[in-house]
């Protein structure tokens, strides 16, 4: 056989040589893609001026088309104190994009018959019960009613549940210092009135999406973070993705930022997630609201995963009826979203009006950002995946994303 021509010594070289060649993502091809290589460039250039500018500190851009790379491109540093380059395999917090991903979790439990969207919540959740409702707020006083009806998973996937934006005063600190289990946070969140009658109004609610996590942990009898690893990130290859990090990962993680008087400075221990330079060490909170980790080419697997209706690599995730309920619009004419012409499907973001188009995004494109500028979108109908990533706390990355959107949707050509 073959093998035996090889001297011993040499394979474990070729096994590392190997993995690194399998590891390797698919090189660039714009023709394939139907886009304009011109035009990428400039795309590639505009981000290079953005970090000389010095309002970002670099940035990884990925676009696929029709399954084909178009472009993955790296610029800037991850760590700018010590001029580390950033590279198409950079790790990047992805914070809020992480929400579809627990979402996707909910409807593949959902098709195993071991929950329905339509399920209040307090049918596996107990604490949920007899929760009240706000009915007025004085400055001494607070009027309390029970609501017409018991929230459900759909009302937590569309932020329509009531329940607030954020954790009450006991949790504070919860996003930052990450001290205490997923089950302890949403033990908490279960006694706190709801704002609104459920299914009335839009309130995006970080303590809803965290309550579907705890939801998976009940209904699949794994750890939040176990199930998305067992159940999504290794069916798709996605490699470099993780809620806590692992030792060998940290190198490649890349430094969060915020802008003071227009000069980039470190994010400190004040900052989502917790100071970047400490890894979450000792974190408990699993985080099923903001606290992925992963790369450009990860998450371009997972949104091509929900593109291909389900599957990808042969690898079936969700049924096709899964991916299109996910993916329509269920918040109807409520003002939902954090920009004009947005709606909410099941946890994505979807585009509904003309006005949310002038990036050259399509009507019925879906995806969500981050609160460090990170940035996915899947448009169906130009059959098209993008990616940005930054690290930027506290500034957004509308600016930048917005660039990235319609530069890529201007590189198509057929």
């Amino acid at each position: 056989m073959i093998p035996s021509l090889i001297p011993r010594r040499l394979l474990p070289a070729l096994l590392i040589l190997a993995f690194v060649l399998q590891a390797a993502p698919p090189p660039a091809d714009p023709a394939k893609a139907g886009m304009d290589p011109a035009q990428l460039g400039r795309l590639s250039a505009r981000m290079k001026a953005f970090v000389d500018k010095g309002t970002i500190a670099g940035a990884v851009t990925l676009i696929q088309r029709h399954g084909a790379v178009a472009l993955l491109d790296a610029v800037g540093y991850q760590d700018l104190e010590n001029k580390k380059p950033m590279a198409a395999d950079t790790i990047f917090q992805i914070m809020s994009m992480t929400k579809p991903v627990t979402a996707i979790g909910i409807m593949m439990l959902a098709e195993e018959g071991k929950l329905s969207v339509s399920d209040p919540v307090e049918k596996h959740l107990p604490e949920f019960r007899g929760l009240w409702m706000v009915e007025s707020r004085g400055e001494k006083s607070l009027i309390l009613k029970r609501p017409s009806r018991s929230i459900t998973l759909r009302d937590l996937l569309t932020h329509t549940s009531g329940m607030n934006s954020g954790p009450p005063a006991g949790l504070k600190e919860l996003l930052f210092k990450m001290d205490k289990t997923l089950a302890e946070a949403v033990s908490v969140y279960s006694q706190q009135p709801l704002d609104f009658e459920p299914g009335t109004k839009w309130q995006y609610s970080n303590p809803g999406i965290a309550t579907l996590g705890r939801i998976i942990e009940v209904a699949s009898g794994l750890s939040f973070e176990k199930f998305l690893e067992e159940r999504i990130f290794k069916p798709l290859g996605m490699k470099d993705s993780f809620i806590f990090p692992p030792a060998d990962r940290r190198p490649r993680i890349a430094m969060v930022y915020r802008l003071e008087n227009g000069k980039l400075v470190e994010a400190k221990s004040d900052t989502l997630g917790g100071s970047p330079w400490e890894y979450r060490t000792g974190a408990k909170y699993s985080g099923p609201e903001y606290a992925m980790f992963s790369t450009a080419s990860d998450l371009a697997a997972l949104y091509q995963m929900m593109l291909n209706g389900g599957s990808y690599q042969g690898k079936r995730l969700l049924s096709r009826a899964s991916v299109e309920a996910m993916t329509t619009l269920h918040t109807g004419e409520l003002e939902a979203g954090h920009s004009s012409g947005m709606g909410y499907g099941l946890a994505w973001t979807v585009v509904k009006d003309p006005i949310a188009t002038t990036n050259f995004r399509s009507l019925g494109t879906y995806g969500h950002g981050g609160a460090f500028g990170t940035q996915g979108w899947i448009d169906p109908k130009k059959d098209l995946v993008g990616v940005f990533m930054i690290q930027r706390s506290a500034g957004g990355g509308s600016d930048e994303s917005n660039a990235v959107m319609t530069m890529a949707g201007a590189a198509i050509v057929e």
